[in-house]
């Protein structure tokens, strides 16, 4: 067996182009999360240390990547 034969490089591409694309949907949704809100998220997370906030944005972006990857896989 051959390289080729054991690695399909139309999937290898694939896997790059959705992987970037949901990436960029989810920066994107964040930055308007962060833009939509009255405090600023990261400067309330990291120099005020509040954990609430911290939990709450990563919830947001594990719910967001489940969404996105259930969408770009069908």
């Amino acid at each position: 067996m051959t390289l080729s034969e054991l690695i399909n490089f139309k999937y290898v591409v694939a896997l790059v182009l959705y992987s970037g694309l949901g990436i960029l949907i989810l920066l994107i949704s964040f930055w308007v999360i962060e833009k939509l809100t009255p405090e600023n998220l990261w400067k309330e997370i990291l120099e005020k240390r509040n954990m609430a906030l911290a939990l709450m944005a990563s919830a947001y972006m594990i719910a967001l990547a489940i969404i996105i990857a259930s969408a770009i896989h069908g």
